[in-house]
């Protein structure tokens, strides 16, 4: 049994009033001491008992849980899942809050980062404020978009799947996750055993029937044999190099966007909600309006989304150059882009790749960096290629904001900025940001 700190304030409950909503899917409260907490399963406004899950004496803030509610609020509703509160499921973070105040509260969070770190005001970033739910998200009160089209499950000791606690290696024994995609649920993971195994993780197309499941064995264990409700394709994650190997059936899923179909092998990164592909591509091509002829770049490139997008549009005489760190990404995008004479992929990474390939000025640039963000370097050497538009999608507010502000250093303003709220119940939200330069006077 691990020896509690004497200074912790592990279990300690304090009853607050709870302040603006922040990022991480918290509010944030103050003691009457005024010790700064960060509450989980609380909403802005309430009165909460809120009992303390990290933090020492010394700590700058604690994190906490409500876990009594002495004062809803009218956004309040009982959460849909059996799993979510308290202590459980760590996978949501708003299942307590109608889905128009979730998307409200990802819209003060998006307002609060563009403030803090780009100094933007939503008017001043071309934004109206509002987070669109995706297309068919809007339900009846009580139902949840089953939306993730990719769940990774954890393994507990007994062999049994579920999902991680917030902020904890503990599992969550889960009999049905309500906001995973009907191909996910009709596997039957969480009806299986699944001895030695580390994690499951599910994967069902959205763009096609594929389904395949990749296996994350405990050092030395064996593969079981899978027998789910539907076929489905295996993998396996080698323990040593950590790569991803085909069991048995196709190595990749194919996926659906722009009346193209994309090849994701060896669970490759694609967007988890269905319709976000889609929406996202649709949303970066209408900011770029891109032209006959154009050249761009497509950084983080992944499997060629956007960039098969751009080639489409730019005709024979344009050319697009992408560049991605994953070595079977680019295979993949190097696959789904053979149409296309004038587009070519390089892999490594952003940052390395493009100085060395000498190019000085493009039209268009579209980048979807890592949660991180691309960071000063690579924007000040994007800002030096003159591009006429620049499309930059963002999972992360806080980074797209410290972005945004190094691009203003360079001559880059926002034109627009759209924020979509492709993970329902969750804190996360996906902007795309439209930046062009600053006319200078004459």
């Amino acid at each position: 049994m691990q020896n509690t700190p004497v200074s912790s304030l592990v279990g300690e409950e304090y009853e607050v009033e709870v302040g603006p909503v922040a990022h991480g899917g918290h509010c944030i409260a103050r003691t009457e001491a005024g010790r700064v907490l960060f509450v989980r399963h609380a909403l802005p406004g309430e009165r909460v008992v809120a009992r303390v899950t990290e933090g020492e004496e010394t700590s700058r803030f604690l994190r906490a849980d409500a876990v009594t509610i002495l004062d809803p609020s009218k956004d309040r509703v009982e959460a849909p899942c059996p799993f979510a509160g308290p202590g459980r499921c760590g996978g949501c973070d708003w299942q307590h809050a109608k889905p128009g105040a979730q998307r409200r509260l990802k819209g003060e969070v998006i307002a609060e980062q563009l403030l803090r770190l780009a100094g933007l005001t939503p008017e001043e970033a071309g934004w109206d404020g509002t987070v669109m739910p995706a297309e068919g998200d809007k339900l009846p009160q009580g139902e949840v978009p089953q939306w993730r089209t990719r769940v990774q499950y954890a393994i507990d000791a007994d062999g049994n799947a579920g999902l991680r606690k917030h902020r904890s290696h503990d599992v969550e024994v889960i009999d049905h996750c309500m906001i995973a995609a009907p191909g996910v649920s009709e596997l039957g993971v969480e009806k299986q055993d699944w001895p030695n195994m580390a994690s499951v993780e599910a994967i069902a197309a959205s763009g096609s029937n594929d389904r395949q499941v990749i296996l994350t064995p405990k050092p030395g264990g064996r593969l079981p044999l899978v027998e789910l409700d539907k076929p489905v394709s295996v993998l396996r994650v080698d323990e040593k190099d950590g790569g991803v190997h085909r069991v048995h059936g196709r190595a990749f899923v194919r996926e659906r966007a722009d009346d193209r179909t994309y090849r994701v092998g060896n669970g490759g990164f694609w967007q988890v909600h269905p319709k976000a592909a889609q929406t996202l591509m649709l949303a970066v091509m209408q900011g770029l309006t891109p032209r006959k002829g154009e050249t761009a770049l497509d950084l983080y490139c992944g499997v060629g989304l956007f960039a098969g997008a751009i080639a489409d549009r730019v005709g024979d005489q344009g050319a697009v150059l992408g560049i991605e760190s994953g070595k079977r990404a680019v295979e993949d995008a190097r696959h789904n882009l053979a149409a296309f004479p004038r587009v070519r992929v390089e892999q490594g990474k952003v940052e390395a790749v493009l100085p060395r390939t000498g190019i000085t000025e493009v039209d268009l640039i579209v980048l979807d960096p890592p949660r991180a963000g691309a960071g000063k370097q690579t924007v000040h050497h994007l800002a030096s290629l003159g591009a006429r538009r620049i499309a930059y999608v963002a999972c992360d507010p806080a980074a797209l904001a410290r972005d945004l502000a190094y691009f203003a250093e360079r001559g880059y303003k926002v034109r627009t900025l759209r924020a979509f709220d492709l993970f329902p119940m969750t804190h996360h939200v996906e902007c795309v940001a439209i930046l062009e330069p600053v006319k200078k006077d004459a």
